[in-house]
Formats: structure tokens, sequence, C-alpha cells
């Protein structure tokens, strides 16, 4: 197996915080002087999947060369978000789970820019100067091949490195990464996940895939009908998750079992926005204002709207034992 999957791996199952420095900056008006000189890369990010992951290598890998500090540029929302909030792409991951991969990773600083009006109209030339310049004074700028920014996303890797020469820094191109001979793409695993092949997804993320979310009060359903859920906030419009899952769920250090539903709760409610309820298993302390990742395994079934409380109740109990008996059955070096 690749070393850098055991390493993800061994990341996931005892996270800690390896790199907690990780720091944050809120917005261009937040630079100072002291994060001027830097190693720069830009792009969605969206999974942080391998292909992702060679980016961020190649970017600590010049960091430490230069002896500089390894910034990478996230906007927020997602411009495609910005302009098609509810026809844009479900995102594979919120800011929150993005920020906590990159920590893991081991990058010093992630620099989030609002994406608004301003942004939005910004020529390439002008985020060149503002951005890479003015704002950090990168030194050398790494990215995907197809790479684009600024108004229409006019610019990419062929301007950035025109501008480079007048500017002073470097620019380097990755090349995509493959796996089993398929490009690794954010494209591609909201297409695996969608299908419910989450090994396939594992192997493009080199973890599992999971979300995380502060446990909010919801209606309180699943608590009438002896089923009780931690309902958590998603931060997304569209997740590319829908239906009924085996899960784990992590509460500080202990891994524990579970049924995780995502969609948008068809027979109890009329929403569109996505939701994540999570069912753990044999447990019953109260997480409140908690927050929780939640592990996927394996799809049960579709989501689906039943003509009642009490067949929903039913199948929910089916939907219980089909997560013990995948759990009974699982490895235990799993």
């Amino acid at each position: 197996m690749n070393a850098d999957l055991l390493y993800n791996r061994r990341l996931w199952r005892n996270p800690g915080r390896e790199h907690s420095g990780l720091e944050l900056i809120r917005g261009l008006h937040n630079l100072r002087e002291r994060h001027h000189g830097s190693v720069v890369t830009i792009g969605a990010f969206d999974g942080v999947h391998r292909g992702h992951q060679a980016v961020i290598s190649d970017l600590l890998g010049r960091s430490r060369e230069f002896g500089l500090p390894s910034t990478v540029i996230l906007f927020e929302p997602l411009p495609r978000e910005y302009f098609a909030p509810v026809q844009s792409p479900p995102r594979l991951m919120s800011f929150r789970e993005k920020f906590m991969v990159l920590r893991h990773l081991g990058v010093d600083r992630v620099l989030r820019i609002r994406f608004d009006r301003r942004f939005s109209i910004m020529s390439a030339h002008e985020f060149i100067e503002s951005v890479f310049v003015k704002g950090l004074g990168a030194r050398y700028i790494v990215v995907g091949e197809d790479l684009r920014f600024g108004h229409d996303r006019e610019g990419n890797i062929d301007l950035a490195r025109e501008a480079g020469e007048k500017y002073g820094y470097e620019v380097k191109a990755t090349s995509t990464v493959e796996v089993h001979g398929e490009r690794v793409s954010s494209t591609r695993l909201r297409a695996v996940l969608g299908a419910g092949d989450f090994e396939a997804a594992e192997r493009m993320l080199g973890r599992p895939y999971f979300m995380t979310g502060k446990v909010v009060y919801g209606r309180q359903l699943g608590t009438t009908i002896g089923v009780p859920t931690a309902n958590l906030a998603l931060h997304r419009h569209r997740a590319p998750l829908a239906g009924v899952y085996v899960a784990e769920v992590r509460i500080g250090g202990r891994l524990l079992p579970a049924v995780a539903n995502v969609g948008t709760r068809p027979t109890v409610d009329e929403g569109i926005k996505a939701n994540l309820e999570v069912h753990i298993l044999d447990f019953a302390q109260n997480i409140y204002g908690r927050t929780i990742d939640v592990i996927f395994r394996r799809q049960i079934r579709d989501e689906h709207k039943f003509a009642s409380v009490d067949e929903l109740r039913n199948r929910i109990a089916d939907d219980i034992e089909v997560a013990r008996a995948w759990f009974a059955a699982r490895p235990a070096t799993h």
C-alpha cells in the first residue's frame, strides 16, 4: 500500500494536533508585514483529495527549500457557489473540514478571502498584484495545471508565469494524480460518493470520507419514536451523499458505531437544504453543542419518503440491524 495513504490513515485514526499552529488569516485586510514573503498555492481544494495533496506536498517542499511559510489561499464561498448557490456542484467539504485536513498535512497559513462582488470583477492582473505580490510577497507559487483566476476566469498558469518574471516569483504546475489508472478530481470523487463507493473514495482521498459538524437541536422526532439522533449543521446547500449509511462517529478520541442519514428528510420536511442526522448505537449521552466527525462506511439505502412515521420507525429499525451486522462482520484490525 502507498506510504502516503498509510500516513493519512494514521492521521485520521489518531488526529491529535500534529500541526496545531496553522494560522487562519481572515481576509486581505488582516495581512500584516510578517505575512509578507511566502510560498503560495490557491484553489478550491474541495475534498483535499490526493491530487490536492500532491500540490500541498510540493508547496511544503518549496517552503522548506526557501525557508518561508507555506500559505494556502481559499475563497469562501467558492466562486461557483457565489454565482449559483443552488445549482453549483455538491460541496465535498465545509471550510472547517478543509482547514482540519490542511492542518494535518502541515500547512503554515490559510488566507481565507471572502468571494464577493469585488473579487468577482477583479481582473487576473489586479489579483496577482493585490494578492500574490502586495498581499503575500509570494516567492514561489505552486498550482494545479488547471489553474483559473480573475474575472471570467481569464487568469491561467501562463499569465501567472509571465507576471512572475516581472514581480520576481516562480510558478510550478503540479501534474494530475491517477489512482488505478483514473485521474483524481473533485468531480470524480462526487460521482463515487454519490454511488456509495466508499472504498474508491478512500483511495482517492487517502483517508475515509467524513463530515464534521456541531450537534444542534432538531425537531426531536427521533427521540419521540425511540431513535434519538444527533443533528449536525452541514454548512452547505448540497451534500454529495443522499441516503442512509453505516457510519462511525468520533467524539473526542472515541469511535462509535452509528447509522447516518444525509438528505432533506422527505417524510417530515419539505426543505431543500442538506441535513445530517446520526443515531449512535447504544449511546445515551448528551452531546448537544459538541463538534463530532461522522465517517461513512457503507450505504444501506437511498433516501425515501415513507407514508407514515410508523413506517419510517420500522425502516429505521431495519437500518440499525444492517449496521449492527456490518460492524459484527468487520475485522477487528480494520
